[in-house]
């Protein structure tokens, strides 16, 4: 089938519009979420599982599995409406493979939830844009690993600047580039160049800490601190410079917080299955059409024996909005044997 022809790059008007509006839709959110504890301010939602690249790093990926239908996805987006969910990230996998991916977003915004994607980029043109711009989506992420494919990863600054640029030109959600430091990465100093493109280019730039194979922390090498310290300086208002939990990572510490996971976060596997994250699959694993209010406030309650290694920064920035509130006094999940506010930060992941 042709492509269609690309529609005019949107006005800067537009795009101030949408601005606004998603600022205000993020405010209300976070007042929804201060008054109350009894719903999820995020999850994350996966209806592709299969990848188009291999990452080295990566255990959120594989090669095989097929686009879950989309009237399945409808029934788990409204169920997540119905437990009062204000934010839907989708992940992967890969999305964009998702042939129906547009419908998925339309019937996030639909039950009025900020709609949020992760993505490797590689799939994006000018029309795809536009076609996310109609969708409704509010918040692209992609995440950045070098300036030249590697061993490590293919997603690199040199594959990926012109759909960057396609980006700047004609979205009108908003972008934000990660790079990451850690995990195998060759030179920590990419992050910088990449960071400092993605400010040319009008997006935000975040920088993260890969995590290993159950989300654990892996302590930043003295070259890798540095850069990490220098990217944290692109941008003021980075939900991490006042929680201390990114800088903890970097330093090696432990960190001491409420993991709010299966709560106020939810990670809903291809299978529909709830989890407390991406690297802590199988707990409670509990059917997501079969979620309550009553699992809600449980998990609330729960301490996770996880969390003082933690490097899986979406959910300690969704939890760190509950901080101050409600001890846990539930231990349920043991500590793993291996030893991973700004609004744009709490759509994006780790």
């Amino acid at each position: 089938m042709p492509e269609r022809p690309t529609p005019p790059t949107p006005s800067r008007m537009r795009r101030d519009f949408a601005a606004v509006r998603r600022r205000v839709r993020e405010l209300l959110m976070i007042g929804k979420a201060l008054a109350n504890t009894d719903h999820p301010v995020m999850a994350h939602i996966v209806p592709m599982r299969r990848c188009n690249l291999s990452c080295a790093y990566c255990n959120e990926y594989d090669d095989v599995s097929k686009p879950v239908p989309v009237e399945t996805m409808y029934g788990r987006i409204d169920r997540l409406g119905e437990l009062g969910t204000t934010i839907i990230t989708i992940s992967g996998g890969e999305p964009l493979l998702h042939p129906e991916l547009d419908l998925i977003i339309e019937r996030i915004r639909r039950n009025g939830i900020i709609a949020g994607m992760i993505t490797n980029g590689y799939l994006l043109t000018a029309e795809r844009i536009h076609r996310l711009n109609d969708a409704g989506l509010d918040h692209l992420q992609i995440s950045i690993d070098n300036v030249k494919p590697d061993d490590i990863s293919k997603k690199s600054l040199k594959v990926l600047d012109k759909k960057l640029q396609l980006l700047s030109k004609h979205a009108v959600f908003h972008v934000n580039i990660n790079s990451v430091v850690g995990g195998g990465i060759h030179n920590p100093q990419d992050a910088v160049v990449v960071g400092t493109r993605a400010l040319e280019l009008g997006f935000t730039s975040t920088i993260g800490i890969i995590h290993d194979g159950s989300g654990q922390l892996k302590p930043l090498q003295p070259e890798e601190r540095e850069v990490y310290r220098r990217m944290k300086s692109f941008e003021k208002k980075n939900y991490s410079r006042f929680n201390h939990f990114q800088d903890a990572i970097a330093d090696g510490r432990p960190n001491s917080w409420r993991c709010r996971a299966g709560s106020r976060y939810l990670y809903v596997c291809e299978d529909g299955l709830v989890h407390y994250c991406s690297q802590q699959r199988g707990y409670p694993a509990k059917p997501l059409d079969e979620y309550t209010i009553d699992d809600v406030r449980r998990e609330f309650l729960t301490e996770k024996g996880c969390a003082p290694h933690c490097t899986v920064s979406c959910v300690h920035q969704i939890s760190y909005i509950d901080h101050w509130r409600a001890p846990q006094t539930i231990s349920a999940m043991p500590v793993p044997e291996q030893i991973d506010v700004d609004i744009r930060e709490l759509v994006q992941i780790e």
